[in-house]
């Protein structure tokens, strides 16, 4: 028996699959067009072939297929690498670029494959891909028809891709180097910037900027980003920067684009509007963050259609976005009067010294068209050290729960049915009923802090209406507060007075 299992198994081949192996298995699945099996075998065989040139090739054109073109240049700059003479190489990178619309890149690969490679399989494809090249993109080259740097250009482009990877070591490397090679190369420069600033170090970046500035004044893009940089950390400069930047117009659309997606990212949204639909006016083709921007740039300026319009192409383009529209959590387009969708009032209170304006303020960000902008915001509403009511304010706007077992949640929760009864009144805040809230939040913190139960929400609304209103018309009455609030008189007198031992000043 013994000697029977030893003869099985030496009989048994031992079988270690080769990338040559999984290339034929992909080449099969293609002629049946069966792309997603063909892609998983090639990506198997450049692991165990890393080496192989025609198999990074093959690699390439099918993600070419499944139209992942970024995937595929990298494989077709891979199989380049391996072996320069590959003249296909050539013509697969020029129709990759074609693809990905780096016009510049396209043409310079397609008319090197066809200098090297007169009776090539492809000549005739890669001189269509040079004629749609210089149509498409004939601002770039210079009198003679020649690219500048092409190879710099792939170069930031990685670094590029290294950072939206969140590979910003990697990126700053890359990009140091670049600007080391080539020292005017004012977008590595930018870059550079972009990649310090999401490792934390803020002040290095803008001292790149300043530098781009200095010896290339005017550059859009490093204003662009510096404003950027000044948004998130709060700084003073940021009004500096945008009153700059207003007052530039360029005519180039990449400048174009720029300009209205840091206007919109900042959140001056009719500025953004301008820049951003004149493009698409003039027939720009945009990409997906193209339309994101134009979608919230014209719902925050009261362009309802253009913004659906736009949503409507991004969602195609991303499907993934669905769902996170500007206008998700709005049952109709804001109201132009009302404060809470106001960005810049929003921000005052949020951005308060005052609690009690900040307390106003979270109130106002649980109703704001700006809600996912601003708590998506590093800074706003990270309080170092947030007292108890402001966590519980900030819960209230995010539409956390609250325990009506625990009685300090309770009175909390009965503080904010006051305050809702408020906002029913115009059914928003205005300039003209702002003050009732003021003094309300005012009102709250202090009798938060002495343990006040805020029992009967409906008639601390209407005193706290009351106390703001009569102060500033002496004709105002209790008896016509208390039946707009539907309470007594004597109600409305027993929580006025209650009110007025938080605030020392009023006379009731």
């Amino acid at each position: 028996m013994e000697n029977k299992k030893k003869k099985n198994y030496e009989n048994i081949l031992s079988f270690i699959p080769t990338g040559e192996y999984y290339y034929k298995k992909a080449l099969k699945e293609l002629h049946r067009e069966q792309y997603p099996k063909a892609h998983k075998y090639l990506q198997r065989a450049t692991e165990l072939s890393p080496k192989d040139p025609d198999i990074w090739i093959q690699f390439g054109i099918v993600l070419m297929e499944m139209q992942e073109f970024e995937q595929a240049r990298e494989a077709l700059r891979t199989a380049y690498d391996l072996d320069i003479d590959k003249t296909e190489t050539l013509f697969f990178l020029a129709e990759v670029h074609a693809h990905l619309g780096m016009f510049l890149e396209a043409r310079n690969f397609a008319k090197k494959y066809v200098e090297n490679d007169v009776q090539g399989r492809y000549v005739a494809e890669a001189l269509e891909i040079i004629d749609f090249a210089e149509q498409e993109d004939w601002q770039l080259f210079d009198d003679e028809g020649e690219a500048q740097d092409s190879e710099y250009f792939y170069q930031q482009e990685k670094a590029r891709r290294l950072m939206e990877e969140g590979k910003f070591p990697e990126a700053i490397v890359l990009l140091e180097t670049l600007i080391e090679e080539k020292p005017d190369f004012w977008g590595a420069h930018n870059n550079l910037a972009l990649a310090y600033f999401y490792i934390g170090e803020s002040e290095m970046a803008k001292a790149l900027l300043h530098d781009v500035l200095r010896r290339n004044t005017g550059n859009l893009h490093a204003l662009c980003n510096l404003a950027v940089f000044h948004y998130y950390e709060k700084n003073e400069e940021l009004e500096d920067v945008l009153n700059l930047l207003k007052k530039i117009q360029p005519y180039v659309f990449e400048h174009r684009y720029k300009l209205g997606a840091t206007f919109a990212l900042v959140g001056k949204y009719k500025e953004a509007y301008r820049w951003l639909r004149s493009l698409q006016k003039r027939g720009f083709d945009g990409d997906p963050a193209f339309y994101f921007w134009l979608s919230h740039a014209a719902y925050h300026s009261g362009h309802e259609d253009i913004a659906k319009q736009a949503w409507k192409q991004l969602t195609k383009m991303d499907p993934g976005k669905d769902g996170y529209e500007p206008w998700a959590e709005q049952a109709a387009m804001p109201h132009a009067d009302a404060l809470e969708h106001d960005r810049d009032y929003l921000v005052g209170k949020l951005d308060h010294v005052q609690k009690s304006e900040r307390l106003f303020g979270l109130f106002l960000l649980g109703k704001s068209a700006h809600k996912q902008e601003i708590i998506s915001h590093p800074n706003w509403l990270n309080s170092e050290q947030p007292t108890v009511i402001e966590t519980y304010m900030l819960g209230y706007a995010l539409g956390h729960p609250f325990k009506e077992s625990i009685p300090e949640e309770m009175a909390f929760v009965r503080a904010m049915e006051a305050a809702e009864i408020l906002y029913q009144e115009e059914k928003m805040v205005t300039e003209q009923n702002a003050a009732v809230f003021q003094l309300w939040f005012m009102l709250v913190e202090k009798a938060f802090d002495e343990n006040f139960g805020f029992k009967n929400p409906k008639a601390l609304a209407a005193a706290a209406y009351y106390m703001v209103k009569s102060s500033r018309d002496r004709s105002v009455t209790k008896k016509a507060v208390a039946d707009q609030f539907g309470v007594s008189a004597a109600t409305l007198t027993k929580y006025v007075n209650e009110l007025a031992k938080f605030l020392p000043l009023f006379e009731s």
